[in-house]
């Protein structure tokens, strides 16, 4: 089994392995997130960047080699979408971060709702595409998982390096209570700015979705 999947993974075009591969670091991240130190988060933080990367490249090459199909159109979204869910879900257990349950939830549900409404719309025939709201969702949730995560390794180098936190302890005390401010009322805006851009491409696409009738 692991020889025909390694097989299929070889067949597949570049863009394709590139989508897959984001997956599996999405997986990674999962993992080194799970050993809260200095390490495995600077890794988690490497390995995201990377995944971050073949996400602006694989749809880039696949329209300008020619080389777009059904499977990539199908995978890139759900890698998108697992990647981010895992960012955001990880981060909830960091303990220099304040991100509340509900922010999450709402992200979540407000991907699952426009999944949902692009599946009924593709039974009509009809593909809504991402608009300039849903795009910028996308890139503030990656931003902030990235930032959020930057700034929450150095704290806890701060925090755990004892010559600093023995000789600047007011300093590291601001700084934990300041990241954890600045992480809440972050996630909460931006959760807040996910479910506007739901119910904006809701709107805009009414007609297609049906809903002028409900």
């Amino acid at each position: 089994m692991l020889r025909a999947f390694c097989y299929n993974v070889a067949a597949m075009n570049f863009p394709n392995q590139l989508t897959l591969a984001r997956l599996g670091m999405a997986a990674g991240y999962v993992v080194l997130m799970s050993f809260p130190n200095v390490w495995c988060e600077t890794s988690a933080l490497i390995l995201f960047l990377a995944a971050l990367t073949t996400d602006y490249y694989d749809g880039r090459i696949a329209r300008s080699r020619g080389l777009v199909t059904n499977f990539g159109k199908l995978l890139d979204p759900v890698a998108d979408k697992v990647l981010m869910t895992a960012a955001l879900v990880m981060l909830m257990g960091n303990p220099y971060l304040s991100i509340p349950g509900w922010t999450i939830v709402a992200i979540l549900g407000r991907e699952f709702l426009v999944t949902a409404a692009r599946l009924l719309a593709a039974g009509k025939g009809v593909v809504i595409a991402a608009n300039k709201w849903g795009k910028a969702k996308a890139g503030l949730q990656m931003g902030y998982a990235f930032v959020a995560l930057l700034f929450a390794i150095v704290v806890r180098k701060l925090d755990t390096t004892g010559g600093i936190a023995l000789r600047f302890p007011d300093v590291v005390a601001v700084a934990k209570i300041g990241l954890r401010h600045l992480s809440y009322w972050a996630i909460v805006v931006i959760a807040l700015y996910t479910v506007y851009s739901g119910f904006q491409m809701l709107w805009t696409n009414r007609e297609t979705l049906d809903l002028a009738e409900l």
